[in-house]
């Protein structure tokens, strides 16, 4: 199916989507724990009745049951190299069940296995997995396809860049997200739909997790930025207990009564996920039957995004920084810390630029003696764990560009394309494929124009070949091509009036370097700062510059200020606040200077505590578990050593607070899953070399056993990997069963190693009952240990009902919890 066809599709009338096929087959007698693509092509006959009846119902559009049919998926069964066969055999059930009455749409979903950094999974090695099960769906027939239920942006991402290598069928893609508004990862609706459609989706939208109530706040937040129409698939309301068994119980007649108001909220394709069978689904079609579908806003705000947070650029709106610091240009310690692999450096410049109020960072690695491409790869991966601000990729080469831009599990700013031949007929097309905003840098083969006229020629010419392209003006940011007064009396006056005419008559963003204004002049900074002051009256929208130059950040924010842009004044004072540490630092480095005779003994003291606190988190170990730093964490534990630190002291007071610090931050939201991951592996390193030492001292306390498990039927295990990591670094005798674990074995290992604590995970509404299993063969044995239970489908009403001692949210809040039964 073309894309046209398709939205023309959408545009007529509601898109009505199939329902649940899990709960359903389960139903029809699929048992927890089987391949589910292997039983259906078993039972042939259980799974073309059920999508016949969606048809029936009124579906337009029927998903394949290839859901788990990557590589990845079925090796858990055994099954990888039966991939082909069974791709094309389940996607040729659904289109015998379809008829010639709806469309059939090749469903994929996550391998299970994170994606760097996160987890071990190559960004190309994810690409090829997707990229190998959407040729097999192709050639089975597919008309679309939808990659759903999905809980990372950046694995979302790899699916739609391999689909749209493999083939021109229309893309749909949909993330699950948390009662908080965000997914597993992180990512908010936002930011999804901002890095998705810029990525080639056409269609984005949310499934599972959340009943239709708690769905339609996430569609309206998308809608206010979608380019794309949207998709809705949400459960029969939140699962409850009854009579032992897992149900949804939200009635055909309730769920399809949401209908309506999710095609007011902006979906123009509504269906069902768990718990919704085809009567779910016959209603929902009647109920929204003649009302119309909105189409996507005309005008929108233009976003950056990183995996975590998006940005907005107005042509009107807050003057925003580009922080300039990540570029070894001029920085000896910064080049040296590069040829030797480092990133240390990097890291930090990368926090403080976010601490000193930048809105964008810009990452350059050009330098000699390395190879600027694993290190810009590499940077990549570095930053985005410690900052959640959208990234400028700056780069000489061509193919460094396009490495980081496909590695990037946002939308990036390139910086920056020219007139120049290579750069605007290679960097164009990059900007296009991967959705990159650019700065339009007035430069030509020429070299720099040599008056304002050529320089707006220039503007042109580039505007013309990107629309020829098929990328639109708010996709551009043109540089205003500083140059030095001390060379061109007319510099600023000639930039001025290139960020007037961009504004005014082309409606165009701006940016540029600052310093080069006053390059050669003494007292740069006044000239910096009064250039910055008029630049910004006159329209520019943003600047590369150095969020550490106070006097710089204050004009910046005091323009915001006097212009009335919204929310100004709040953000003029938090940004005063910010600069007050630069402040006291200058103060008290002028105090030291002059013998420290503005500083009072008794102020000394007082401080003594706070001071060794502050120190602590300075310490490199401590630093490194909190920054997820694997590369360095065992020569910083080294270096502790050799100072004649204790490996006892190490642990207890570095090591456990530093991941304590991270648990708080997550709990506030300022962390997400893959900075926790990336933390407790970081730690698990040092605890691993540290390990032999502290038995050796003899300080290696028996600590209690642990048991873990994802229960029978139940194939996921990130969650229970994490808590397991978590645990262990703690000190706890981990003894991790595994996946899909029955309770007869987790029960058996219990007394085997005399546990004190069974952790039980689930994921699958259809697999929770199996923990009540668990805490009745304990019961029955009378056996003393306690039980606590976690995953996305869990709560602590469940916990309750089926006699769990306790519930955790999340890895962290774990820690806490196996702490709180062993103390009792």
């Amino acid at each position: 199916m073309k894309i046209n066809e398709f939205y023309k599709m959408i545009q007529q009338k509601p898109v009505i989507l199939d329902g649940a096929t899990g709960s359903n087959l389960q139903k029809a007698g699929m048992k927890p724990g089987v391949c589910p693509e292997e039983w259906i092509l078993e039972n042939e006959d259980k799974l073309i009745a059920l999508q016949k009846a969606f048809v029936e119902a009124g579906t337009n559009i029927l998903y394949a049951p290839t859901f788990s049919g990557n590589r990845i998926k079925l090796e858990e069964y055994g099954l990888s190299e039966r991939a082909e066969e069974i791709n094309k055999r389940l996607v040729a059930l659904s289109k015998k069940a379809a008829g010639n009455k709806a469309l059939v749409a090749g469903d994929m979903t996550m391998t299970g296995i994170a994606l760097e950094p996160v987890g071990p999974m190559k960004l190309e090695t994810l690409i090829d997995i997707y990229k190998e099960q959407a040729r097999y769906l192709v050639e089975a027939g597919v008309d679309l396809f939808v990659v759903e239920t999905m809980m990372s942006l950046a694995e979302t991402r790899a699916a739609v860049i391999a689909i749209k290598e493999v083939c021109d069928l229309p893309v749909i893609a949909s993330l699950t997200f948390q009662e908080d508004g965000r997914t597993l990862y992180g990512t908010d609706p936002v930011t999804a739909v901002v890095v998705l459609q810029s990525i080639g989706a056409d269609v984005i939208g949310v499934n599972c997790s959340t009943g239709p109530k708690e769905m339609i706040p996430v569609i309206r937040k998308m809608k206010e930025y979608a380019e794309v129409p949207l998709l809705a698939k949400p459960n029969a309301g939140l699962p409850v207990l009854q009579d032992g068994v897992t149900v949804y119980p939200m009635l055909p007649e309730e769920f399809a009564s949401w209908g309506p108001e999710f095609i007011e909220a902006g979906a123009g394709l509504i269906g069902g996920c768990c718990g919704t069978t085809p009567e779910h689904i016959r209603m929902l079609s009647q109920k929204v039957a003649g009302l119309t579908t909105k189409a996507p806003h005309n005008e929108h705000p233009v976003m950056l995004a990183s995996e975590r947070k998006s940005q907005e650029i107005a042509l009107d709106g807050k003057f925003l920084v580009i922080g300039e610091r990540i570029n070894p240009t001029g920085k000896k310690k910064l080049q040296e810390e590069l040829r030797a692999g480092k990133m240390n450096l990097v890291e930090e410049m990368a926090e403080q630029q976010e601490e000193m109020g930048a809105h964008i960072l810009d990452i350059n690695m050009g330098t000699n003696g390395i190879d600027e491409k694993e290190m810009m790869l590499k940077a990549i991966s570095k930053v985005t764990m410690v900052s959640s601000l959208p990234l400028c990729i700056d780069t000489s080469y061509v193919e460094v560009m396009e490495a980081a831009l496909r590695a990037y599990p946002g939308r990036a700013l390139i910086n920056s394309i020219s007139l120049e031949k290579e750069k605007i007929e290679k960097l164009l097309p990059l900007a296009k494929k991967y959705g990159a905003m650019f700065i339009l840098l007035p430069l030509s083969d020429k070299g720099l124009p040599k008056s304002l006229e050529e320089k707006k020629a220039i503007i042109n010419e580039i505007l013309k070949r990107a629309k020829a392209l098929g990328i639109s003006k708010n996709q551009i940011i043109v540089d205003g091509l500083v140059a030095t007064v001390g060379a061109n009396k007319n510099a600023a006056i000639e930039t001025l009036e290139t960020i007037r005419y961009c504004k005014e008559d082309l409606k165009l963003c701006t940016t540029m370097g600052l310093s080069n204004i006053s390059f050669g002049l003494p007292e740069r900074p006044y000239v910096n700062s009064a250039f910055a002051a008029m630049a910004i009256a006159s329209g520019l929208t943003m600047a590369i510059a150095n969020p550490s130059n106070q006097l710089l950040m204050g004009i910046s924010f005091a323009s915001d200020l006097l212009r009335n842009k919204e929310g100004a004044d709040i953000a003029y004072i938090e940004q005063i606040q910010r600069m007050a540490p630069l402040k006291e630092a200058a103060m008290a480095k002028a105090a030291q200077s002059a013998g420290n005779n503005g500083i009072k003994k008794t102020e000394q003291t007082d401080n003594k505590s706070t001071a060794k606190e502050a120190d602590k988190k300075k310490n490199p170990v401590f630093e490194a578990v909190l920054k997820g730093n694997k590369d360095g964490i065992v020569d910083f534990v080294k270096e502790e050593l050799s100072q004649g630190t204790k490996p006892g002291e190490i642990l207890d007071g570095l090591l456990i607070p530093a991941i304590n610090e991270v648990g708080t931050l997550f709990d506030k939201q300022i962390y997400f899953l893959p900075q926790l991951i990336s933390s407790a592996n970081t730690m698990e390193q040092a605890v691993e070399y540290l390990e032999p030492l502290l038995k050796e001292g003899g300080t290696n306390e028996k600590m209690p056993a642990i048991i873990i498990a994802t229960v029978e039927g139940d194939i996921h295990d990130i969650g229970k990997n994490l808590v397991a990591l978590m645990l262990r670094n703690y000190g706890y005798e981990v003894i991790d069963l595994g996946k899909d674990v029955p309770a007869d074995k987790i029960i058996a290992a219990a007394k085997e190693h005399n546990a004190s604590i069974i952790v039980l995970s689930a994921l699958m509404t259809t697999t929770m009952m199996r923990m009540k299993d668990t805490i009745a063969l304990k019961q029955k044995e009378n056996l003393d240990v306690k039980v606590m239970i976690g995953g996305a489908v869990t709560t602590q009403s469940f916990a309750d009902e089926i006699g769990a001692d306790g519930y955790s949210k999340d890895a962290a809040d774990a820690v806490r919890l196996a702490k709180k039964l062993l103390s009792e």
